[in-house]
């Protein structure tokens, strides 16, 4: 599979503070590619650069398999922070007056990127007048009016309710799946890219720590055999005389065990021997915050 972005040792400094340090970042063609990262890791950074807003510091980066050359852009559209433009004008108008200052006139293509993000309908209203969802949806417009065949997007759910969110995450899907763009988000909430992107790469405090395929991620997900009972503690001590090795939590009236999923017809068994009454028994994945968590060193992403 090619990539469509790759960097090298990729870093940038300002004084003596790193933001960036020696990222390898490869995004394939095709794909959503999540960059996960608390808030302050880089991502906005590394974005700039990319597009040339932030000049790197060390390391070089390939565009489309080549070095970055001016008309890369042209294939690209982006969305980095808060989408600007102005509050007295429609969508439709917004872009208009975007595509005078490029020096084009292209109603078709402004009407067909307000049609793909769902403001199409919006003649009369004014930007002031919309909301934040509505807002975002008219930057992600901005960015595809010109039909670029990669889009990268900075935060683009942030603030949004559930319900924008929502919306955002299928336009995103459909301009992947259906407008076959390469999509590059960053963000620091974890169950907004698991759920649409392909690959994952996590930044924390400037390194590129970890890349995988969603699938490859949902591998790392450690299992448990999950018991409730009305007696933890002694439940836990049985259990422990059995298998003195045993990885356990306790949760309230739950025992969390892990690696021994296969024993749990064992372990069950032996509870109700010694006369423990066994209120439920099930086998769990850890939440994939866990592994972040273990991962970047911190109680969570972001």
């Amino acid at each position: 599979m090619t990539n469509v972005i790759e960097t090298y040792q990729l870093s940038k400094s300002y004084q003596h503070t790193i933001v960036i340090d020696h990222a390898n970042l490869h995004v394939p063609t095709g794909k959503i590619y999540g960059l996960l990262g608390r808030n302050g890791a880089g991502k906005t950074t590394l974005m700039k650069m990319l597009l040339q807003l932030v000049k790197p510091t060390g390391g070089h980066f390939n565009l489309f398999n080549e070095r970055p050359k001016e008309e890369h852009y042209h294939r690209i559209g982006s969305l980095i922070e808060s989408p600007g433009f102005y509050d007295n004008l429609t969508a439709y108008e917004n872009l208009h007056l975007l595509q005078c200052y490029q020096g084009k006139q292209e109603d078709q293509r402004i009407y067909e990127a307000l049609k793909t993000v769902n403001l199409h309908h919006e003649t009369k209203k004014v930007f002031s007048d919309y909301s934040l969802g509505m807002k975002q949806r008219l930057g992600i417009a901005a960015a595809i009016a010109h039909q670029p065949q990669m889009l990268i997007l900075d935060e683009p759910t942030n603030g949004l309710d559930p319900i924008g969110i929502s919306q955002m995450r299928s336009l995103l899907v459909k301009l992947c799946h259906e407008n076959k763009m390469t999509i590059l988000i960053a963000s620091h909430i974890l169950s907004e890219i698991e759920h649409i992107a392909d690959v994952i790469g996590v930044l924390h405090q400037g390194r590129l720590v970890e890349e995988m395929t969603i699938d490859e991620l949902k591998q790392k997900q450690r299992s448990y055999l999950s018991i409730h009972v009305n007696d933890p503690e002694q439940s836990l001590n049985c259990l422990l005389q059995y298998a003195p090795t045993l990885q356990y939590v306790l949760d309230g009236q739950w025992i969390k065990l892990y690696d021994c999923k296969q024993q749990s017809d064992v372990y069950n068994q032996l509870l109700i021997e010694n006369h423990i009454a066994v209120q439920e028994l099930r086998i769990e994945k850890e939440a994939l915050e866990n592994y972040f968590s273990d991962l970047i060193g911190g109680k969570d992403i972001g």
